[in-house]
């Protein structure tokens, strides 16, 4: 049998169609071959999904909790769903929120969903998932750990940017540097991430999948506009440059000096300060 793919952006919905854990919901897909209604079914044959009144309902409201220490050098971002946003803005919800970031600071491998956090113990002796089922009981909605980020660099700083209604969080980590100058950079850096949602780093992190979609839509555009066929090639690698710079974060514009890219940003702040990966996680966006 071909081994099946599974996406986080899989993973994810699952998850908001059963309230089960990322793991629980990552192993379903895989058993299922990637059909999601089989996976569905698997969940609730195995008693991991919730009711069956509560099918079908999506956990897409929700809170980011960023915890950083003090002195910048570590940090730790969630994102916990709910299915309405009145639920969100309870203090059980938010005190949630508050101490599952508060334990991926603490006990999260570093990386981007990296491990799994929901068996480990977490509270009254109940594990992170217990906790969450403890909770979803208690506000009667599905409430589910979508993501998490823990970054921990050995020689660097963390800066972090937390929208005022907890909807978009970035965590960030800069390498080069661990004086006030870099952490500076590192919360401009974090706060033009969360208004520019770049796709990554560096020109060579945009997936070539995504290239080559932008290449034909661009050779559509071209031939429609009538230009002449020897300069069209030209052309199309010009939306193609603009269009990765547009996306990639040493190329963009800064959001506070659209005269100055962030890489050039990080080379005045200090010399050899570099961006080595973010998170930025919005409620809802997959």
């Amino acid at each position: 049998m071909a081994s099946v793919t599974i996406t986080p952006k899989d993973v994810s919905e699952l998850r908001a169609r059963t309230g089960a854990g990322m793991m629980d919901c990552k192993r379903a897909l895989e058993e299922s071959g990637g059909d999601m209604e089989k996976a569905v079914e698997l969940l609730r044959k195995k008693g991991i999904a919730k009711a069956e009144k509560r099918e079908g309902k999506s956990a897409s409201q929700g809170v980011v909790m960023i915890e950083t220490s003090a002195d910048g050098r570590e940090g730790a971002m969630v994102e916990l769903n709910c299915e309405t946003d009145f639920v969100a803005r309870t203090e059980d919800f938010q005190a949630l929120a508050r101490a599952l970031a508060s334990h991926v600071a603490a006990h999260a491998e570093p990386g981007i969903n990296a491990g799994n956090v929901e068996d480990q113990a977490f509270t009254a002796g109940r594990t992170v998932a217990q906790e969450m089922k403890q909770v979803s009981g208690k506000v009667g909605e599905v409430v589910a750990l979508k993501r998490y980020a823990r970054f921990k660099p050995t020689a660097g700083v963390i800066g972090y940017y937390l929208h005022h209604n907890g909807m978009v969080g970035v965590l960030v980590e800069l390498a080069g540097g661990t004086d006030e100058t870099a952490l500076e950079a590192a919360k401009d850096v974090a706060l033009h991430i969360s208004f520019a949602d770049p796709i990554g780093i560096n020109p060579q992190d945009v997936p070539a999948e995504l290239i080559e979609r932008e290449r034909r839509i661009a050779e559509e555009q071209v031939a429609q506009e009538g230009k002449p066929e020897n300069i069209r090639a030209k052309i199309v690698d010009g939306k193609i440059r603009k269009f990765v710079a547009e996306r990639t974060l040493l190329e963009q514009p800064f959001v506070r000096d659209d005269k100055t890219t962030v890489g050039q940003l990080l080379k005045k702040a200090g010399s050899g300060l570099t961006v080595t990966r973010f998170a930025r996680f919005k409620v809802g966006a997959a």
